[in-house]
């Protein structure tokens, strides 16, 4: 039996550079009827924690630490029993939110993530944020991207520890080398394909 591929929104708000936005957030689960990966934990704990049915929660994956992102991490994490997984570049945001407390292990770009007999693949992608990372299920030709790649184009990089440049390399160097028919499930809003952005960013400036 192939994963399954669930979304969760989750309503919160944003906040950094001393300004806050009210957002809707997706939480992607992956797995089948046994185990499953949750990828971002923002702001609703106990509808993440519904969501898994009580399956085995083997990996909390952070696309990065923005905290509409991770805002419920640390309370999910205790209650499935699960590791968090960040990319250490973002520690910085991390520590805005959870001062007191480290992730329980770090990203690294190429790492696998095995889950009911399907891998998930670490991708970094900076520019959103230093340590964005965006998970591929190649089985399933899907790629997770966090705010890294949305529908209609790169994720802003107009705030602290952001950057342009960065995040057009990594979504031409990293993302739309990928087959054209793989589906881009996004940190927020709609789904896309990587066949669409790349029409998109074929018309961004550097």
């Amino acid at each position: 039996m192939s994963v399954t591929i669930e979304n969760l929104v989750t309503s919160g708000t944003f906040s950094l550079d001393g300004g806050t936005w009210d957002v809707d957030n997706n939480v992607w689960i992956v797995g089948n009827d046994d185990e499953c990966v949750i990828i971002d934990s923002p702001h609703d704990a106990a509808a993440i924690i519904s969501q898994v049915r009580g399956r085995k929660v083997l990996a909390i994956l952070l696309t990065h630490a923005h905290n509409d992102h991770i805002g419920a991490a640390r309370e999910v994490a205790a209650a499935v029993n699960a590791p968090i997984y960040l990319h250490a570049d973002d520690l910085v945001l991390w520590q805005q939110v959870y001062p007191d407390a480290k992730p329980h292990r770090y990203l690294a770009d190429g790492d696998v993530f095995q889950v009911g007999g399907a891998e998930l693949k670490a991708i970094h992608t900076p520019g959103h944020s230093p340590g964005s990372t965006c998970f591929l299920l190649q089985d399933e030709a899907t790629v997770f991207t966090g705010d890294t790649l949305f529908n209609g184009g790169p994720g802003a990089t107009g705030r602290s520890f952001s950057d342009y440049p960065t995040i057009l390399a990594s979504i031409r160097e990293r993302l739309l080398t990928l087959p054209a028919e793989t589906v881009v499930r996004t940190g927020h809003g709609e789904s896309t394909t990587i066949q669409a952005e790349r029409d998109t960013l074929s018309q961004v400036a550097e």
